[in-house]
Parts: structure tokens; sequence; C-alpha cells
């Protein structure tokens, strides 16, 4: 199994490193194989070392649906003006996200990595905090298939393909009959999931502790059955947010910005209460990464530096020592 640690790959996280060495040393010292990295708009250092990033997770926008469809009504309710669409997005019409994704795979490939990481969801603002869905899951799953199957194309892309579970609509990993619909239109040999267990956790806002969450993902990958052998990878970290939810979803707030930019920002702030991405404490879910057996996983942990990065990667690994060989 590869451990790796969750990093933007951008100028002022690898500041945070005196030298590549150190980055190096440090992820010896943490007991991770590499970096699962993100691309966050700059281009990459010329002496970026291509062996350091194991995994990349590819770009994404949580709200795409209606933009992909180009339903301009859509995007003037959302946005107020296509000007502001066309802004956030960078253009108009579906080729615009086509090609963002594409040139992203081509990063990916670019830096030989093992495997990409891809959401397949759709969420916006206003359900962020309203909980009332636009799109069904069966929406989201088609046109995402749709999208994965244009950027991939025919071509032999040299990493795996890995289909990341969020709690919004589309993929949740809470119903096998749409899991196996994914995986079925997703032409890509190479494919599989990324299991996320903050994410699948955020699914039930009943969950008042670790154990239960832990005892929860169990169920989930029973009730999967055989569709659970298509587990390659987990991004480890939990979340007991539903007291958050019950309290702050269901209607918006008061003095939500009216302008798009500062909209999705205080929106941003809520979502990180949500999904909260904390390093598990309890043993409860050993016997669970025992019965995945995946070939990666990633401490993706909410942080603000390197200091609270390594100190919260250093208590799941020494959670995760406990299992023995089969969690580290």
């Amino acid at each position: 199994m590869y451990q790796t640690m969750s990093l933007p790959l951008y100028s002022g996280s690898f500041e945070e490193y005196h030298s590549w060495d150190d980055l190096r040393e440090e992820l010896e010292t943490l007991g991770c194989d590499g970096l699962e990295g993100i691309w966050s708009g700059e281009e990459f250092p010329a002496d970026l070392p291509e062996e350091l990033i194991l995994g990349y997770h590819l770009t994404f926008y949580p709200d795409w649906l209606d933009f992909y469809r180009d339903d301009r009504k859509a995007l003037r309710r959302k946005f107020g003006s296509l000007d502001a669409a066309a802004r956030f997005y960078g253009g108009l019409g579906p080729e615009t996200l086509l090609a963002q994704y594409q040139a992203d795979l081509h990063r990916a490939a670019a830096l030989h990595v093992r495997y990409v990481v891809f959401h397949v969801s759709d969420i916006s603002i206003e359900e962020g905090y309203t909980y009332r869905w636009l799109h069904t899951n069966r929406e989201v799953i088609d046109a995402a298939t749709e999208v994965i199957n244009h950027i991939l194309g025919p071509q032999a892309w040299p990493f795996e393909f890995l289909v990341e579970n969020q709690w919004w609509p589309g993929f949740t990993f809470t119903e096998p009959e749409e899991t196996a619909r994914l995986l079925e239109r997703i032409h890509f040999p190479k494919k599989g999931v990324l299991l996320d267990t903050g994410h699948l956790m955020n699914t039930n806002s009943e969950l008042k502790s670790e154990a239960e969450g832990a005892e929860y993902i169990r169920r989930m990958l029973e009730r999967h059955g055989s569709l659970a052998a298509w587990v390659r990878g987990v991004h480890l970290h939990q979340s007991l947010s539903g007291t958050y939810v019950k309290a702050h979803t269901g209607a918006l707030p008061d003095g939500l910005p009216e302008n798009y930019a500062a909209r999705f920002g205080v929106s941003y702030s809520h979502i990180l209460q949500i999904d909260q991405h904390q390093p598990w404490s309890d043993p409860a879910i050993l016997p669970v990464l025992e019965q995945i057996a995946p070939r990666y996983l990633t401490h993706e942990l909410s942080s603000r530096g390197r200091t609270e990065r390594a100190n919260a990667i250093s208590a799941q690994m020494r959670l995760l020592r406990q299992g023995g060989k089969m969690c580290v």
C-alpha cells in the first residue's frame, strides 16, 4: 500500500519546506511514500521532482452540470449574468470545461503519477445550505461519465482513473445500483473508486462517534457486495458534522452576498464545517481498512501549515500502526 500526504502543488505550500530534500525527509519521517497533489493554477516549478507525486487530484468545479449543459437561464440565475459566469469558469460553453479537464490530465501524465482522482458530484451554493437538490444522482452520474469518456478518449493514459464519492448529488457510495451505473458507463479500463471516508460519513447526519462512523462505512461496503472490490484508494479522514448540518441547513442564511465570488467565499467556510477532515483516533476504522485493503491511502487532513499538517498525519499514522502490516 502506498501512503500519501495531500498537498496543493503551489508555491505557498512548497515554501513551507526549505528544499525538495526537506520535503522528502518530512515525508519519510511521517511514513508517507509521496504526495497526492492538486493543481493550483500556477505552472509547476521546473525542478519539481516527479517521483514525489504519486497521485493527482484533478481540478473540479463544485457546480458544473448546468454550465456543461449550457443552461444559460440557470447560469444567469446563479451568477447574475453570463459575463459573471464566464469570468468564473474562464469562458462559456461545455468545450471550456472539457478543455480544462483535458489540460489537467496532461499535467498528471507529465508527472507520471500512478493514479488520478475525479469528483462525481454537483452542488450549487444555494443547495449547500438548503439541501434541496436541483439534480438527481443519476443525472450527475450520467453527465459525469459522458465528460469522463470524452476527456479520456481512446488514449492509453499511464495512470489509474479513480472516481471519488461525495455527499452531494452524484456518486455517494450509498446506493450500489448507482455505483454500478457509474463504473459500467466509464469506458476506461484502468478505472476504480477512491473511497473518501469522511465524505461517506457526511451522508449520515445521525452519526455521533467515530465508532459509529466506522460501522456505517463497513455497512456501506457490505451493502455493495462485490462492487466493493473496485475500491482502489482511500482518502482517510473523519467527519462528525451532523449537529452542525441539522442547525445550519434547510434554508439560505440571512445576509448572503449578492456578488457570486463573495457568496462563494462565505459558503466555503460553511462547507468546511460540514466536511471536517479530522484525523481518525478510534481503532474501529482499522478492520474496515483491512477489509478494503487499498492500494493507495491518502492522509487528507485539515491543517493550517506544515506543523499542523505533520501533527495531524502523525496522529493518524500512530493509529494505523496499531493495525499492523495491513494498515501501514
